[in-house]
């Protein structure tokens, strides 16, 4: 073990984890990792997208699921759960900006009354999905948990503000951590196309086009979504001093990229393919490059089996077994802000994204 490295000794044993938004495209691969390493699943959901899959799901692992929006929940649904991992979310900078009002209310105020009925019900710890994406224009070097908030959206700023408040409730009884998330890549049942690159991969898979929508100059830190998945599960068992109120950035330092980068390791793993730019492409001003030396250091339990390139490679192969078509790759099943509003105006969500009487148990 390197110089710095905490010891793995008193690890914490299986609990009752229940996971918000676990019927995402995260959720949907965290939960069969969090049963098969002993624990028991929950899950809580509203819905929004449990009908958008691409390819058969698998066992999910979840023993008990909540359908519920988080802006609903009470103590009593949370009774006897050990740990909270929190994803549920509106999730993308596009999404957020649909409704910045609506972004908060579910973002922030969600999470907190989640959280605080996670602490009233008893639990311990609670795992929150915060994103790099709060650095939002970053520096050349690379950014610490240190570095200066620069929000450039809606869902970036709920996340400043959750992490805040958050942190205020930290107590003796209650353990806050929250992992700031790379923007992530790979392969899930509920995928989603509005992620760079997952919309590369399809771009170039369906079209032969590697379609660039900027510049491509911006950089991007990078997560495989089993490995974001991964380190959930070790903030979850890691000894309660090594967490506590803290922050980490989630990735590697070899996954931060240029995204015009990225497009060339599509077109190199897609035969044929070319990189083309979408008319107007102009600079993207979320720009940053992290650091993970944090999460390396305090969090061992953290080993990330993912890069960029075999996380690419892991697509191609899933979409020519599926054979996927141009068409599903550009339905609103696989793009958040397009499910979203189809949902809307089928009348089958409210203006505040609340079921319809009827619709949903």
């Amino acid at each position: 073990m390197g110089v710095g490295k905490p010891a793995l000794e008193g690890l914490v044993s299986a609990m009752r984890v229940l996971v918000t938004g676990n019927l995402g495209y995260v959720g949907t691969v965290m939960t069969p990792l969090l049963a098969a390493a002993g624990h028991e699943v929950w899950g809580f959901d509203t819905g929004y997208f449990e009908d958008c899959l691409l390819g058969p799901l698998g066992p999910n692992g979840v023993t008990r699921q909540i359908r519920k929006d988080v802006r609903d929940v009470e103590p009593s649904d949370l009774e006897g759960v050990d740990a909270v991992i929190h994803l549920a979310a509106l999730s993308n900078d596009p999404t957020g900006e649909l409704n910045p009002g609506l972004t908060h209310a579910i973002n922030f105020a969600g999470s907190m009354r989640m959280a605080n009925a996670a602490k009233e019900a008893g639990a311990s710890r609670f795992a929150f999905a915060s994103s790099c994406s709060i650095y939002g224009q970053g520096s050349s070097g690379a950014l610490t948990e240190e570095a200066a908030f620069q929000p450039l959206t809606a869902y970036a700023r709920s996340k400043v503000e959750t992490e805040a408040a958050l942190a205020s409730l930290a107590s003796d009884s209650f353990s806050p951590v929250f992992l700031r998330c790379a923007t992530a890549y790979g392969f899930s049942p509920r995928l989603r196309f509005d992620v760079v690159v997952n919309n590369l991969t399809g771009w170039a898979v369906t079209t032969g086009q590697v379609k660039l929508m900027s510049d491509g100059r911006a950089w991007r830190p990078l997560v495989h979504v089993e490995d974001m998945s991964r380190a959930f599960l070790a903030a979850l068992v890691a000894p309660r001093a090594r967490v506590h109120a803290n922050a980490f950035n989630i990735g590697r330092e070899e996954d931060n990229h240029q995204i015009r980068d990225l497009a060339h390791m599509v077109q190199g793993a897609v035969p044929g393919s070319q990189v083309t730019f979408a008319e107007g492409a102009s600079a993207d001003s979320r720009n940053y490059n992290v650091s993970f030396a944090k999460v390396r250091e305090r969090l061992p339990e953290f080993q990330p089996a993912w890069s960029v390139e075999r996380g690419i490679a892991q697509l191609v192969e899933r979409f020519a077994e599926l054979n996927l078509s141009h068409d599903q790759f550009s339905s609103r099943e696989f793009t958040r802000l397009q499910q979203l509003q189809y949902l809307i105006e089928g009348a089958e969500v409210d203006a505040e994204l609340q079921w319809a009487r009827g619709v949903r148990a």
